[in-house]
């Protein structure tokens, strides 16, 4: 492989796209090679540190297996290379005619994380549009969308961030930051040692609960009756912010009325958690408030209640003041740039978007299709059929429920294109693979909101014959005739300085301030003299946007679906999407160092419920649900772990793909999310040993 680097020797400092975080580092080179990550200095993000997948860049930069040159699918399924010219060329055409037979709504655009995502994002849905579809999907729709519009439908605004080391109080539902928010360890600690208390709620005990002042463990999806609870006790002692609710909000009458019948004795009936637990927790709130940080994770959006649960936390923040405040619900400003999309431009609701009409509100709020939905579309159940599909840096048949279904869905299409690093289980389904770039072969503006700063990642290297995925959406939009007018900047470069220009901040000023420039102060308390974003202009704790939607304005409670559908048949509630720090996403189990500590996918599982079972430690068992099954390899917890009842698998694994057995018909009425935690299984006894190399979905005996 031909490998240019920026320079032969020295640092190139850039951003880190590993994960979510952004974090600062320095990329040493030498003798035109790359051979050390190291954290950058300066970023209030992460603070001169660094976790181990930013090391692990460079793995995934010189991995052998690593897609070079696009690949095309044989009549026989075997792939052989083509130039990326022909690639092009061929899927273009492919498309022409997809859209002239079916319509370009056939078509649709896939953008996943595994390669960045904010750039990314608008470069796949500015495409689409232009191309005249609107059926843009994403990984959002099971991670992420559940979060956006639960804040969204309260507040009018996503991302609200918290200055947790300034808190008295931090309280986190269903997220582990030490996996998935490292630099937020380093806030927690200073919190800590300024006297704050630290409350985790989690159906598992995760690393951090290990320092909390209280640790509760609910029923997977009971998160809404837990939080409604601590609504009533805290309004029962007047211990609410009188002038926010009265002032500056709307429902809150509405709210009091239901939250009546949320008493300690059937919140814990509910969620398990003890009486006196929830009294507890309600008593530091009301010790410690405003000075609150709330913080729920990826945990909550994965159940058919996770929005309304989402919204009623929301709520639970609002009513004891900890509102736009600096350690709680804070919105900084963003930055004003020029956007990418062309939804004002080139509107196309008319043309139905997949899964609108089902799952309205988060095409209303997300200008988003339903991922779930899409399959059926796929499979010839829709409105009109889903033909062909671009995937980019996304892995539907692992990370999407019932892959039984997925892989069918995706099998039936007249042109499947993934651009990725790897050969993922999706890319093995593709009529073309193209080589995708890493973070490091790319240059493109971050916007970091929490600490008002903008940043620039710097290209450090680049491999001949990878396109980066301006230049992907570039070569195809001209090759179908419409680069010109949508797609008209020559490179990352030309768009990035495009992207500035209402800022007033110069390209060249990022690159010469890798740690990023702040673009405005910091300011809170804004929102009690100037409107929300909300219809009403207020804190909406009754959504009049819902009611005209037919659901119920307040966030009612719905028990989980495995409450609701108790059955002998599937006793058990498997919770599925944890991450631990080297298996964050399944790209990650390419590299061999991160293999070594983890080789298998094991499923955890309590030592009572496996004693009950005549289960061993290692043993394989298989986890059966409604729609699939899988053989996996057990591992017996602590008892403190995980409650009985409930098992847990880990996210990201190729071989063992847990989606088999989570469902993609029960979903949030909202968000449309899927049912990827409390599944109804059951486990079996296998009896037979696992085979330890090349495994695979199959169970494998010797």
């Amino acid at each position: 492989m031909t490998v240019k680097t920026l320079t032969d020797n020295g640092i190139v400092k850039t951003l880190c796209r590993m994960c979510s975080n952004r974090c600062s580092v320095d990329v040493h080179i030498r003798n035109g090679r790359m051979v050390e990550i190291t954290p950058g200095q300066g970023n209030p993000c992460n603070q001169d540190k660094m976790c181990p997948r930013g090391g692990a860049a460079l793995d995934m930069f010189y991995h052998p297996d690593r897609i070079r040159k696009p690949l095309k699918r044989q009549n026989d399924g075997s792939f052989v290379e083509i130039s990326p010219e022909t690639a092009i060329t061929e899927i273009a055409e492919q498309m022409k005619k997809i859209r002239d037979h079916y319509g370009a709504r056939s078509m649709g655009v896939w953008k996943g994380e595994a390669v960045g995502f904010l750039q990314q994002e608008e470069y796949a849905r500015r495409f689409a549009h232009a191309f005249g579809t609107p059926n843009y999907f994403s990984n959002d729709s099971a991670c992420y969308n559940g979060r956006y519009l639960g804040h969204m439908l309260v507040n009018g605004f996503w991302n609200p961030f918290a200055y947790y080391a300034k808190a008295r109080m931090i309280l986190l539902f269903g997220t582990n930051p030490p996996v998935c928010h490292p630099p937020f360890m380093n806030e927690f600690a200073d919190a800590k040692a300024n006297g704050a208390k630290l409350v985790m709620i989690d159906p598992r005990l995760n690393p951090i609960a290990c320092f909390a002042d209280i640790f509760a463990q609910p029923l997977p999806g009971t998160d809404g009756a837990l939080a409604w609870g601590l609504i009533r006790y805290i309004v029962k002692a007047g211990e609410y912010d009188h002038e926010l609710m009265d002032h500056y909000s709307i429902g809150f009458s509405d709210v009091v009325d239901y939250a009546e019948k949320f008493t300690p004795e059937y919140v814990e009936e509910q969620t398990g958690i003890y009486a006196s637990v929830l009294v507890n927790i309600a008593q530091l709130i009301i010790d410690n408030r405003p000075k609150i940080s709330f913080y729920m994770g990826a945990g909550l959006e994965h159940h058919d209640n996770g929005v309304n649960n989402i919204r009623a936390l929301v709520i639970l923040s609002c009513i004891t003041g900890a509102f736009d405040m600096d350690c709680s619900l804070f919105w900084p400003e963003e930055m004003v740039r020029n956007r990418l999309t062309l939804y004002e431009e080139l509107p196309l609701e008319a043309k139905k978007p997949i899964g609108a009409d089902r799952f309205p509100v988060l095409y209303d709020l997300r200008k988003e299709c339903h991922t779930m939905t899409a399959m059926d579309y796929m499979l010839g159940n829709g409105d009109y059929p889903l033909k062909g599909l671009i995937v980019t840096a996304a892995n539907p048949a692992v990370t999407n429920p019932n892959i039984g279904k997925v892989e069918k869905a995706l099998g039936s299409l007249d042109l499947l294109v993934v651009n990725d690093l790897f050969m993922t289980k999706t890319a093995e389904l593709a009529h073309y693979i193209l080589p995708a770039a890493s973070f490091l072969e790319r240059s493109e503006i971050h916007i970091e909101p929490k600490y008002q700063r903008v940043y620039l990642t710097n290209k450090v290297a680049e491999i001949q014959g990878i396109m980066d995925e301006y230049t992907l959406w570039h070569n195809l939009a001209h090759s179908l005739g419409f680069g010109d007018r949508y797609f008209s900047w020559e490179n990352e470069t030309q768009i990035n300085q495009y992207i500035l220009e209402p800022s007033h901040i110069k390209l060249e000023q990022l690159q010469a301030h890798p740690e990023g420039i702040q673009y405005g102060p910091l300011t809170s308390q804004k929102h009690l003299s100037q409107p929300l974003p909300t219809a009403s202009g207020k804190i909406e704790l009754a959504s009049p946007y819902l009611k005209k939607r037919g659901f119920s304005a307040i966030p009612e409670y719905v028990p989980p679906y495995h409450l609701r559908e108790k059955s002998d048949d599937y006793p058990f509630i498997l919770t599925t999407g944890a991450r631990k720090t080297l298996l964050y996403h399944s790209r990650n189990q390419n590299f061999e160092h991160f293999r070594k500590v983890h080789p298998r996918a094991q499923v955890e599982i309590h030592p009572d419920d496996a004693s009950a079972l005549g289960i061993v430690d290692q043993e394989p068992v298989r986890i059966v649900s409604r729609t699939g099954a899988l053989v996996v390899e057990a591992k017996i917890v602590h008892k403190n772990e995980l409650r009985k009842g409930v098992i847990e698998m880990y996210h990201g694994w190729q071989e063992w793909r847990i989606n088999f057995a989570t469902l993609d018909l029960v979903n949030d009425p909202i968000s449309g999310f899927p049912l990827l935690k409390g599944v109804p299984v059951r486990l079996e006894k296998v009896g037979l040993k696992l085979k330890r190399q090349a495994p695979n979905d199959e169970l494998q005996t010797v």
